[in-house]
């Protein structure tokens, strides 16, 4: 198969990079070469990209551990941005399924969409639905995709042989459930027929209530020590921080606590907690599982048909001009950004 393009303007493109490890005060806005795509690859035209809490951490090189895979001593791509929506304008050798004008979403590793144009492997590519804006789409790789595994993980919406579909899929405590994977969390938790219980700010409890959550608690004023032993099924844990007794305690016989957040120390990030939750796990009916999330294509068109009727709607806290994208990276530097935050293409 050849390569196919539209007629391209420029060489150049507009792209917020930092060609060194630290904070977004030192992203700058430049002109880089316009991408050519390898085999299996296509150039997207961003139109919207979702900033998630990974975007710092990989703009600081933070954890250590992840440097020899993202550059060690500056990040391989300067370019910060792992969801984005766009248009295909060009397909390198062999990318099968996708043509050229076709609107297309999907998750980058490593990053790279905050600029203009991206290249992005056709195999990570789902096409939008003509009824989903790019702005919502853009919300749904990481942060929905995060949700999913999640649950699927947790046995969320499974239901164990014998019961029927009016049994539901029991109570799910989701721990931190005001950010970007919070929110799509309580919405499939409780499609999924779950009872929703949520942890989450007190000025944030009635969006995560809107959302689908029964119960809101704010876990810094009431503990969940107070929450009585095996009181759920499953707890999704993604703000971290709390202990894994505390966690364990909290499901029943059969439970399963997910450990979704990402963070943790400077140089080994989540990996001593994940050692200390299979050390736990031996031998014990309540397991606790760490997620590590990946791009799942089918997951995706999955969330975009939940999005284009209307089932699921991102929580979008702010969208932001690509001129004010370096704005952007501080909100989210900044940390408590309430479900999404998402910079409109160049």
């Amino acid at each position: 198969m050849t390569a196919a393009r539209s007629t391209p303007t420029t060489s150049t493109m507009p792209a917020w990079s930092r060609e060194t490890y630290g904070p977004a005060d030192g992203v700058r806005l430049a002109q880089l070469p316009i991408p050519v795509p390898r085999r299996g690859e296509v150039v997207l035209r961003v139109e919207a990209t979702a900033l998630n809490a990974g975007d710092v951490r990989l703009l600081l090189g933070d954890p250590l551990l992840v440097r020899p895979v993202f550059g060690l001593t500056r990040p391989k791509n300067p370019v910060r941005g792992m969801e984005v929506t766009g248009t295909v304008v060009e397909l390198g050798p062999e990318a099968i399924g996708v043509e050229v004008g076709s609107r297309m979403v999907g998750e980058l590793v490593g990053g790279g969409g905050l600029a203009s144009h991206v290249a992005v492997p056709a195999s990570r590519l789902v096409a939008v639905p003509p009824d989903v804006a790019s702005d919502t789409a853009a919300t749904l790789p990481v942060a929905g995709g995060t949700a999913w595994q999640a649950l699927d993980l947790a046995g969320v919406g499974i239901r164990p042989a014998g019961t029927s579909p009016s049994d539901g899929a029991g109570r799910v405590l989701v721990i931190g459930a005001s950010g970007g994977v919070g929110t799509f969390a309580v919405q499939l938790a409780a499609l999924r027929g779950a009872e929703v219980w949520a942890t989450c700010g007190e000025r944030n409890a009635r969006l995560v209530e809107h959302l689908g959550a029964v119960r809101t608690l704010d876990h810094r004023r009431t503990p969940l020590s107070t929450l009585p032993d095996g009181h759920f099924d499953a707890v999704i844990d993604i703000a971290g921080g709390l202990r894994l007794r505390d966690l364990q305690r909290l499901v029943v016989s059969g439970g399963t606590v997910v450990l979704a957040a990402g963070n943790g120390g400077h140089v080994l990030g989540p990996m001593p907690r994940i050692l200390a939750a299979a050390l736990r796990s031996i031998g014990s009916r309540r397991r606790i599982r760490p997620l590590l999330a990946t791009p799942r294509a089918e997951v995706l068109a999955a969330l975009l048909e939940l999005a284009a009727e209307g089932r699921i709607t991102p929580v979008i806290e702010r969208e932001y001009a690509f001129d004010e994208a370096r704005d952007a990276l501080r909100h989210v530097e900044a940390g408590h950004t309430v479900g999404k935050v998402v910079v409109r293409g160049a």
